[in-house]
């Protein structure tokens, strides 16, 4: 990789992806969750958050 390709993955929205499909858009980073919202919707109960 390109060092300028290097610098872009350190800030920025390419900063944060999903652990689980990989996507960096609408990514959960808050809890050090760094899930997007999609896969949110599939495993959100099953790590313990409820739906209201």
């Amino acid at each position: 990789m390109s060092k300028r390709t290097l610098d872009r993955m350190k800030k920025g929205k390419i900063k944060y992806r999903c652990k689980i499909c990989g996507s960096t858009h609408s990514v959960i980073h808050q809890y050090g969750l760094n899930i997007c919202r999609k896969c949110f919707r599939e495993v959100g109960e099953k790590i313990g958050f409820r739906k209201y």
